[in-house]
């Protein structure tokens, strides 16, 4: 991978890893274009294409953060804070918003922020549950394939549109519980197969859990955040075997490009769904499926 290459994938990782289309297909469809990796064995150009993903993922992991840093900051400090307090046994008066955008005092041994903290943990536990399990065919080819990817591009954008039609959209971040955890982190196991979207299948999940649109938004986002950390930091250290020598300075420059890329794409589509849906994103998704699918179907491409 050259220079070049390496800010065309950045750009593409930045735009897509948070816009629900798919940042692993428009990735494959890049790297094929580019011809990254060209000439390599079928099964070790998907891993070095894998790993490369990962890797580059870790920017548009740092836009998450910063962008989300006073409220990572709050969620950190209340959950140590708050845990502190329980194992002394006390328990204090919060206050909470209600849904009738009312302030209200209860005592709970845990604040918001701190609960928070522990539904980003357990709607984490399914996708890192699964994605050990199935370690070896997600790096695979299996999941580079083309009918895979076009297809599941075609399904999520389905969900997605009945999402959008049953789903309330009605409950804000302070009302999430526990059932949003599961719902949204149970979701997220679909983007172990490239063409869900991570964030396309967190925020339609969301929806089914009748969250508004930036609400999913906005905790999709921050349940990303273990999930990216932590593929990306295990494939960084397989990297360094996998990939061709000379790529440390095309995968920073890829990086430091999607982490540019990725902070706009956060602030675009949280202000983009609190007045539109993810019509747009719908349509697209399910046009360039079909087109993927008759290109296949015709022979013009190859799926793999």
């Amino acid at each position: 991978m050259n220079i070049l290459q390496a800010i065309i994938i950045g750009i593409v990782q930045g735009l897509t890893e948070f816009i629900p289309i798919s940042s692993t297909a428009h990735l494959i469809f890049a790297s094929r274009a580019l011809g990254l990796y060209a000439g390599v064995e079928p099964t070790l150009r998907a891993e070095q294409t894998t790993a490369t993903i990962a890797v580059i993922q870790l920017g548009t992991l740092l836009a998450v953060l910063v962008y989300f840093a006073p409220d990572i900051w709050a969620i950190t400090v209340a959950f140590v804070r708050d845990h502190f307090n329980l194992l002394r046994g006390g328990a204090r008066p919060h206050e909470t918003r209600a849904a009738d955008g009312s302030i209200r005092q209860r005592r709970s041994r845990l604040s918001d922020d701190a609960r928070l903290g522990w539904l980003v943990i357990i709607g984490s536990l399914p996708v890192a549950v699964v994605g050990l399990l199935f370690k070896k065919q997600i790096e695979g080819s299996f999941t580079k394939n083309l009918w895979v990817i076009s297809t599941m591009m075609i399904a999520v954008a389905l969900l997605l549109a009945l999402a959008e039609r049953v789903g309330k959209r009605r409950r804000e971040m302070k009302e999430l519980g526990v059932g949003d955890a599961l719902a949204v982190g149970g979701a997220q196991v679909l983007a172990l197969i490239p063409g869900a979207s991570r964030s396309g299948s967190t925020i339609m999940g969301g929806l089914f859990a009748g969250e508004t649109r930036e609400t999913a938004a906005r905790f999709s986002f921050l349940l990303s955040i273990p999930a990216i950390a932590a593929s990306g930091l295990l494939e960084l250290r397989e990297a360094v075997t996998k990939l061709p020598e000379g790529s440390a300075l095309p995968l920073v420059v890829a990086t430091v490009v999607s982490a540019l890329v990725g902070y706009a794409s956060i602030w675009f589509l949280l202000r983009f769904l609190r007045t539109h849906s993810t019509g747009i994103f719908i349509g697209y998704r399910l046009v360039v499926g079909a087109i993927i699918l008759l290109l296949l179907a015709g022979g013009f491409i190859q799926p793999a």
